[in-house]
């Protein structure tokens, strides 16, 4: 039976934001999401990136330590892109049919979507437990960092369901339009793992597992807190027990949605993997270090645009399920600007404050200095990157999802991981020719996004126009 949703008093705070979704001025809302928004993304890479600066200065053992952390990097990234599987495509589905006014759907949506990550966190928790050192031996893990590496993954296996549905729940929130909830949900587990790990890691003496102890811990509080939002009905939307059931008709347009985020991020790690071992061959254990950090760097260069396409996501999906193309236009043409505009001025600080940015992960002069030779290269077309997220997340937000699938391969898979086992042939510093696979990939693909994404959005907004007359 559907729930009498749309006759609720105006004054609940879920009707509220729903409402703002659609008639609040564009440029207001966009603001009001998309901070909050930003702050989440970079926050919540602060899981990983103080685990490396803490287990980075150990003493006597830092710089192995942060090596082998790096090998389970793109492990964790995989696992993580489980829940962007589900989420990433679930949760614009919602915004759109709130924006059509089918509640209902939108919670059968959001239950399906539950059960399919929990279900995940499972099978993935196993599979690493049981193959911990073959798979870390394919993500680049050599005899010195294996045993690090390996307490670290174990530990983490055991939590991942925290993770996976940190994440889940979190787009779903963002999706109604809470991203100061959203942001507060990030915010208490980076608080945590930032007060635990100096805790585990060097008053306990626990080193690298202390670094995993601290991140389960802290994922943990974060769904809890997820779990009090939806459990005490804030938002527009609730997480029923008779939704779970998974139903092959709202699972499946999620997960076929989702696939282009869950390609972005899985490939990830199959990027890394395809670097860590092609780096390990040509320049041993110290260039896989370098590429732990400059990895590091790259999410920071690439999340706050992320994070600016997750606060117009709601506004783009909703004005998108009501019809309304000049919202859909107008927040795009915010976001292209403010993801440009950020990417900038981050780019420019990797380039002339090279040396500070690296000084947290490593205090080895050795590193340092090949790091900053490495930054120079690996980000010298790093300001295209806000005009490629802003292009395929908007994609993701109009439900296009054999376009940003295709956009989402292009880069990494048919451009990228070719270039970095066949540029070492054709130069003889092997290392650079490696790292200069980067920014040739980021050239060609931000070219073909923006030709698909004109193409694509221009028959969107027609065919609105169309069938609105």
């Amino acid at each position: 039976m559907c729930e009498p949703n749309l006759e609720e008093p105006a004054s609940l705070p879920g009707v509220d934001k729903e409402k703002k979704l659609g008639t609040e001025p564009v440029g207001n809302l966009f603001v009001t999401l998309a901070i909050p928004s930003i702050i989440s993304q970079i926050v919540n890479l602060l899981y990983s990136v103080v685990d490396r600066m803490y287990v980075g200065h150990i003493s006597e053992t830092g710089t192995i330590s942060l090596t082998a952390l790096g090998v389970c990097v793109p492990i964790i990234t995989l696992v993580s892109s489980f829940a962007q599987l589900v989420s990433s495509g679930a949760a614009p589905l919602a915004s759109i049919q709130l924006g059509k006014k089918q509640k209902e759907r939108a919670e059968q949506i959001l239950g399906n979507s539950f059960t399919a990550m929990l279900l995940m966190a499972v099978i993935l928790t196993v599979i690493l437990l049981s193959f911990t050192k073959p798979i870390l031996t394919i993500f680049g893990a050599s005899e010195s960092t294996m045993p690090y590496a390996a307490e670290y993954l174990r530990i983490y296996a055991c939590g991942n369901a925290f993770v996976l549905l940190t994440l889940g729940l979190n787009a779903f929130i963002t999706a109604q339009g809470f991203s100061k909830i959203s942001m507060i949900t990030v915010l208490i587990g980076a608080t945590a793992n930032i007060i635990l790990d100096p805790i585990f890691i060097y008053i306990f003496k626990m080193g690298v597992s202390g670094a995993a102890y601290a991140t389960i811990v802290s994922q943990a509080l974060s769904v809890m807190w997820a779990f009090r939002f939806f459990m005490k009905r804030k938002g527009i939307l609730e997480l029923k027990i008779r939704y779970m059931r998974l139903r092959a008709n709202i699972i499946c347009p999620a997960l076929v949605l989702g696939l282009a985020p869950f390609i972005m991020f899985a490939t990830e790690s199959i990027l890394v993997l395809t670097y860590n071992s092609s780096l390990l061959k040509y320049g041993g254990d110290m260039a896989v270090g370098m590429m732990t950090i400059l990895s590091t760097l790259m999410q920071f260069l690439m999340l706050p645009a992320q994070g600016l396409a997750q606060g117009a996501q709601p506004i783009i999906s909703y004005n998108y399920g009501a019809g309304n193309a000049f919202r859909v236009k107008e927040t795009f043409r915010l976001l292209i600007m403010a993801a440009f505009g950020v990417t900038l001025v981050i780019y420019l600080v990797f380039m002339f404050a090279s040396k500070l940015v690296i000084l947290p992960f490593t205090p080895d002069p050795i590193l340092t200095e090949m790091t900053i030779w490495g930054i120079r290269i690996y980000f010298s077309a790093g300001v295209l990157i806000g005009i490629q997220m802003a292009s395929l997340q908007s994609l993701m937000a109009l439900g296009k999802a054999g376009a940003s699938t295709f956009l989402s391969l292009l880069r990494k898979v048919f451009l990228l991981i070719p270039f970095i086992y066949s540029f070492p042939l054709f130069m003889e510093n092997k290392v650079q020719a490696i790292i200069l696979a980067e920014p040739i990939a980021d050239v060609i693909a931000v070219l073909t996004t923006i030709i698909v994404f004109i193409f694509q959005f221009s028959r969107t907004l027609k065919n609105m126009a169309i069938s609105h007359e």
